[in-house]
C-alpha cells in the first residue's frame, strides 16, 4: 500500500545555456512522461542545492555547468488523476562547461532549444517563465528581449 505524501518534497533544476540555446530533457518516467522540462531532481538530506542542481545535472544527461544565479521556484504537481505529488522546485541558471548531453533512465530524449519559443514542445508547468528569468541571468539582452 503506497503512503500518501505529508509535505512536498523539495527539488532543483538546472537552466544550462550554451551558444544562445538552453539545454532541455525530455521526462522518461512518472506522471511527467514525455514532458520537456530541465534536467533536475530530488535534494538529498545535508546536500546544498547548488551541490544537487549540479550532481542532478551530470547525473541525468552527463553535461557540467557552472551555476550563475538562481532564477526561481516552481511548484509542480500531478495534471490529471494519477499518484499525488508536490515537489517545491528552484531553479538555477548555468552556464554549459562541457559534455555532450545525453540520454538515460530519466531523460528519454535531450536538446538544445530556443529559449523563446522552446521549440513549441510539450512542457512542464512554468517552464516558459523559469527558463525567461534564467536567460535573463546568463544571456545578453538581445536574445531575451
Amino acid at each position: 500500500m503506497t503512503q500518501k505524501p505529508v509535505r512536498p518534497e523539495v527539488g532543483v533544476s538546472t537552466a544550462v545555456f550554451r551558444d544562445g540555446k538552453v539545454l532541455l530533457a525530455q521526462r522518461a518516467v512518472g506522471s511527467l512522461q514525455g514532458l520537456w522540462s530541465l534536467p533536475g531532481g530530488r535534494v538529498e538530506f545535508g546536500e546544498r542545492l547548488t551541490e544537487c542542481a549540479l550532481r542532478e545535472l551530470e547525473e541525468e544527461v552527463q553535461v557540467k555547468a557552472e551555476i550563475v544565479d538562481f532564477a526561481g521556484i516552481v511548484e509542480v504537481m500531478p495534471r490529471k488523476a494519477g499518484p499525488p505529488f508536490h515537489f517545491v522546485v528552484l531553479a538555477f541558471a548555468a552556464r554549459w562547461v562541457s559534455g555532450e548531453p545525453q540520454t538515460g533512465p530519466e531523460a528519454s530524449d535531450v536538446r538544445w532549444a530556443d529559449p523563446v519559443t522552446l521549440d513549441d514542445l510539450p512542457v512542464t508547468d512554468d517552464l516558459h517563465r523559469i527558463v525567461r528569468l534564467a536567460a535573463a541571468l546568463v544571456l545578453p539582452e538581445s536574445v531575451t528581449a
